[in-house]
């Protein structure tokens, strides 16, 4: 006999079931999330959190009339459940299947994709106001965790929502949790209304009222807490001063409440928020025992949700305790993260030194900022934020920190491909986004060894830094006892060729350098004389390597984890130019468009950033090689071949 899960093909089917096969099919999901995700991995605790959420609102609101947003959209795999992929997920986050995030191309449910937060309430709004101008009358719905409130994009949508459109309904989703606890005082607030006893009385009781009292309870309910909230809590809730009407809190997972409430919502023509409270992991102990390990994660056992040890350690490591370090040694080193101090591993920095630890909650830019507040008292701030999410920041690094040439590092984790993420998560841009600013240096570490180096060569700048390292573990070269400085904008030679003139030099940067070597063992095999260089600095580049081996006549190759564009290779044909240097050029990296979900192995070699496909582009210019007496006839300043 088929599970009440099987049947669901579209939301029509849900509506179809019975109002007593609901809780059954809610237990149904998530026995089905947790078994499914033990093999492919991917957001597990959230999506738990709103399975009952979920269903209430397919239940009441017609997707893809009715438009859902979802900020971050990790929850949103039981809404891909409810709308016709259920025979996909098995697939999720591998390459070729669904996506771990809402993609509009994906579904016609998936109303807005996402992947960073702070998105929904704007997005959501953005929809309201064009169904407005357009004359429709369908719902628009806002799902929002209590930690995209500590972004300001959402406070600046709350600040427009009243005054731009006349009908959408915001869902808090109150657990408590983003990835880590959240902080800060909008936290603390969600707090108090949620242990105020009058609102604990409401919440406890509100099944009883809905029983006796049917349609009335909502309304009855939301007017006694709005009562207590205003009389108890602030002269008047934050969300009324913003224009919203206010309902809650409620149980997220007492899913005739849910319906009961969705419902008399659907009637209310003005906008308005509710708040409800859900359980973060809901229904899976190891799941409630270590939430930030079950926040997202790769796979486990099911039946224990235990998982394969990594064995070496992560970049993320490296970079925390050698921060612990360099902090030991310098008192003015303060760290700061933005909601990440699990995935950026600062959680080992702060039982060290918790008073120079700041986790601003997700609030990139104000982490910026704040930073340049302490350099120009003399600290040594360190920003250790993900590649991806540095891009919400890019202002405030122009026009607080290199304009002001304060000594921020800014320590950028997942930096290149971030694999089963997929393209909200890639930090394939950073290069090409700082490269561009005066003052600051930019570095790429090609093992652990060297990224403490670079760390402690960044202390030592009277100017902005930038280390990008990627995700995963380190390549087991460890590291020295001490760190060392380097020379800014210099590069490290790795191998010199088998004779005095190079045929070929590869510029490898970051974790490519590895990469560049087995190239280079292939080309000396073949007889071609292949030196190895070590990039290290984007900026400043090591023109006088460029120009040495440019001037050898050598086909140089730049490889690196980052898009073309803008990038490491880039910056090499630009230092040419600027030279009048005369170059065979290939250049290996990420295409011009946004690279899919997968294994990063796998999109390697998909896009050409294997080593059999650098042989192959670089066989084919040392073949089509003029002879010296026609290289002689060639103008200067030109670059003879590009490839890539």
């Amino acid at each position: 006999m088929a599970s009440i899960l099987e049947t669901i093909h579209s939301a029509a089917d849900l509506k179809r079931l019975k109002a007593t096969e609901l809780e059954a099919l809610a237990a149904e999901i998530r026995a089905y999330l947790i078994q499914n995700l033990s093999r492919t991995g991917g957001h597990l605790g959230p999506n738990l959190g709103v399975v009952e959420l979920t269903i209430a609102l397919h239940r009441v609101f017609e997707t893809p009339a009715d438009k859902i947003t979802m900020d971050v959209s990790h929850q949103a795999y039981v809404h891909k459940l409810l709308t016709g992929r259920l025979d996909a997920f098995p697939t999720i986050r591998q390459e070729g299947g669904l996506n771990g995030f809402m993609l509009r191309t994906e579904s016609e449910h998936d109303a807005y994709g996402a992947g960073h937060a702070g998105t929904a309430l704007s997005a959501a709004l953005g929809i309201a106001v064009a169904r407005d101008l357009q004359g429709g009358n369908n719902h628009v719905i806002a799902v929002a965790g209590d930690a995209a409130f500590t972004n300001g994009i959402s406070y600046e949508a709350l600040n427009n929502i009243a005054s731009q459109t006349r009908r959408m309904i915001v869902i808090l989703n109150d657990n408590e949790w983003s990835i880590d606890r959240n902080v800060g005082a909008i936290a603390n607030y969600f707090h108090r209304i949620v242990t105020n006893e009058h609102y604990k009385h409401l919440h406890d009781s509100a099944a009883r009222l809905l029983q006796r009292l049917g349609g009335k309870t909502v309304r009855n309910v939301a007017r006694k807490a709005e009562e207590a909230a205003k009389g108890l809590l602030w002269p008047s809730m934050i969300f009324e001063e913003f224009g919203l009407t206010y309902y809650g809190p409620i149980d997220g997972h007492n899913i005739p409440l849910l319906i009961e409430t969705l419902e008399f919502l659907k009637r209310e023509d003005k906008p308005v928020l509710l708040h409800v409270l859900t359980q973060k992991g809901k229904g899976y102990q190891p799941a409630l025992d270590k939430q930030k390990k079950f926040h997202g994660l790769g796979p486990y056992d099911p039946e224990t949700g235990e998982t394969k040890p990594v064995g070496q350690k992560t970049y993320s490591e490296v970079f925390a305790q050698t921060l612990v370090e360099l902090a030991n040694e310098d008192e003015r080193v303060v760290a700061i993260t933005a909601a990440m101090p699990n995935g950026t591993a600062l959680d080992l920095f702060r039982p060290h030194h918790p008073r120079r630890y700041f986790d601003v909650g997700i609030a990139e830019e104000h982490a910026v900022i704040f930073a340049a507040g302490l350099a120009t008292q003399g600290m040594k701030p360190v920003c250790a934020i993900y590649s991806t999410f540095l891009q919400r920041a890019f202002d405030p690094i122009v026009h607080d920190v290199c304009l002001q040439q304060l000594p921020v590092v800014f320590c950028m984790d997942r930096a290149g491909l971030s694999g089963d993420d997929g393209p909200t998560h890639h930090g394939l841009f950073d290069i090409a986004y700082l490269r561009g600013i005066p003052e600051i240096v930019v570095m790429a570490p090609k093992d652990e060894d060297e990224l403490a180096d670079m760390m402690k060569t960044a202390l030592t700048l009277d100017r902005p830094s930038a280390i990008r390292y990627p995700r995963g573990v380190v390549t087991g070269a460890g590291c020295k006892p001490r760190p060392e400085v380097l020379a800014v904008g210099k590069t490290e030679r790795i191998r010199a060729g088998s004779s005095s003139r190079a045929d070929v030099a590869i510029f490898a940067l970051g974790p490519m350098v590895a990469m560049a070597e087995s190239v280079a063992d292939q080309l000396e095999a073949e007889g071609y004389s292949t030196a190895v260089v070590n990039g290290r600095f984007v900026k400043p580049l090591d023109q006088d390597a460029v120009r040495e081996y440019a001037l050898q006549g050598a086909v140089l190759v730049t490889m690196e984890d980052h898009a073309l564009m803008g990038g490491f290779g880039a910056a090499v044909l630009e230092a040419l130019d600027e030279m009048k240097l005369s170059a065979s050029v290939v250049r290996v990296g990420w295409p011009d468009q946004f690279i899919e979900h997968g294994k990063v192995d796998s999109l390697r070699k998909k896009y050409g950033l294997s080593v059999e496909a650098t042989l192959e582009r670089v066989r084919s210019l040392l073949a089509s090689r003029p002879s010296e007496r026609e290289a002689e006839t060639w103008p200067a300043h030109t670059t003879r071949r590009i490839a890539g």
